[in-house]
């Protein structure tokens, strides 16, 4: 097994998925002919992370149950790590599709974007501004997700003793290196400074004909978005949302459920989902590695019977139907047709409307929460109508009665948001974000509740990072 954290400013090659590599096997660029901005630009295709998230995240969440089976045909590997997730147990294997298979890729990203820096803060840095642009906004992403994942959720009450992870930000030169994890406070700070400081630099035409696979500006804002709601900066979450959605009406940018992929066949509903000409997807990334896109429908611990029926058959706030359509011949089966090829959506126009709406509750802004709430179920509930379906206040608490108006109005905005993620795992960010309860049940005999504050939210870092100086995460 490999050795993490060895040298992470030299690992710039993409990441070796099989997870036996030594990190310095091979030399993973040649720094004598990167000279040009096209060159660092080739380089920063791999800054962005090419492991999946998706699988351990969605077991972790509530959108998974215990479906009675071993797995249909499922991977070895992948079994071990739906079935560990499902139980809140650390992940032992370090294959694709693993927790320590996601915090490498993301420390391969940041070691190109490190290395790319290097190059662009040369003697005609001036001519490198789009590509710097795109680097600190990778380091800051693929930070940002580790923060998420392996610390506790940001709380300005508690940030500053919480540990975080270690930021790297210059390319290493020794082979053997101690790293601080610092806290979640200085962690956020520092991915501030990234995201402040890179996107004014962020120029679209450097990114040629393939712009959904880079930090584009609209990205950049998007990911600011939601950065900044989990910072809890509900102003800026707003500023940056909309200025993803520009001059266009965000009912053009979203996936249309109703009038177009509801009339496509499943093989076809695929192809448009990751398609990079899809207006709803902002940035994606290519996860060459992951097994989850053939598997993600046959884990034992996925959606079943009780959450098809709880979220797809009972009725919800809108009091219509959802046109998001479940398939599969039963729930060993149960998928929604997204994934046609290794390509994995990061940032989506979905998720921009929802951090939008969910900041306006915060801010008092309840008109425009509604109407982007009501843009979402314009778009996704079948035989829509205004009258019949549109959400009001009223309307809204009346379903989630008794919570209050904003706990009503936010809770609203968390269930459209889950039904649009479903087998993405982005639900598990939420939950991690608001600290949400759940409960996981199975046989035999298990029963286990997630409840708020409890440790095992959070990820546990791989074991050989306490040779680089590093605690391990409590249990």
């Amino acid at each position: 097994m490999k050795k993490l954290l060895i040298n992470i400013g030299l690992l710039v090659g993409i990441l070796s998925m099989a997870g036996c590599k030594k990190f310095l096997e091979t030399l993973p660029d040649n720094r004598t002919v990167i000279t040009t901005p096209e060159q660092v630009s080739q380089l920063l295709t791999t800054a962005y992370p090419h492991g999946s998230y998706m699988l351990f995240c969605e077991a972790l969440s509530d959108n998974v149950e215990d479906k009675g089976n071993g797995g249909q045909g499922i991977d070895p590997q992948l079994f071990l790590i739906n079935t560990q997730s499902f139980k809140y147990q650390d992940v032992q294997d370090i294959m694709a599709d693993s927790p320590v298979a996601y915090w490498d890729s993301c420390y391969a990203a940041i070691a190109a974007a490190n290395l790319a820096l290097q190059y662009c803060n040369g003697p005609d840095a001036a001519n490198f501004s789009a590509q710097k642009g795109e680097a600190l906004l990778c380091r800051a992403y693929a930070h940002f997700m580790l923060v998420t994942l392996f610390s506790k959720a940001y709380n300005p009450a508690t940030a500053a003793n919480d540990p975080g992870i270690p930021y790297i930000t210059k390319v290493s030169t020794t082979v053997f290196n101690k790293y601080d994890r610092g806290n979640v406070a200085s962690v956020y700070q520092q991915i501030e400074n990234d995201l402040t400081t890179g996107l004014p630099l962020i120029k679209d035409k450097a990114y040629g004909d393939a712009p959904k696979f880079h930090f584009t500006e609209q990205a950049a804002h998007a990911f600011a978005a939601r950065f900044y709601l989990f910072k809890r900066d509900y102003a800026k979450v707003v500023t940056h949302a909309t200025a993803v959605f520009g001059s266009a009406s965000p009912a053009s940018l979203i996936r249309d459920q109703v009038k177009i992929y509801s009339t496509l066949q499943p093989v076809d509903m695929k192809l448009l989902y990751t398609s990079s000409s899809t207006p709803a997807n902002i940035l994606l990334t290519e996860i060459p590695g992951s097994k989850y896109p053939d598997n993600y429908y046959g884990f034992r611990y996925g959606i079943g019977t009780n959450i098809n029926a709880a979220l797809f058959s009972y009725p919800n706030v809108t009091d219509g139907n959802y046109a998001i359509t479940i398939y599969g011949s039963g729930p060993q089966y149960f998928n929604f047709p997204k994934f046609s090829k290794r390509v994995m959506p990061l940032l989506s126009m979905e998720e921009v409307l929802m951090n939008r709406a969910e900041a306006n509750v915060h801010l008092k802004n309840y008109n425009a929460t509604l109407s982007d709430l009501n843009i979402w179920i314009s778009k996704n509930i079948t035989r829509y109508s205004p009258s019949a379906h549109n959400v009001t206040i009223p309307k809204i608490m009346a379903f989630y009665d008794p919570l209050p108006q904003d706990d009503a109005m936010i809770e609203a905005v968390l269930d459209l948001k889950r039904i649009t993620y479903m087998q993405e795992g982005l639900r598990w960010l939420d939950i991690l974000r608001l600290d949400i309860p759940v409960r996981h049940t199975g046989s035999p005999d298990f029963n286990t509740i997630l409840a708020p504050g409890d440790k095992r939210r959070l990820l546990q870092l791989p074991p050989e990072v306490v040779n680089e100086g590093m605690a391990l995460n409590p249990r």
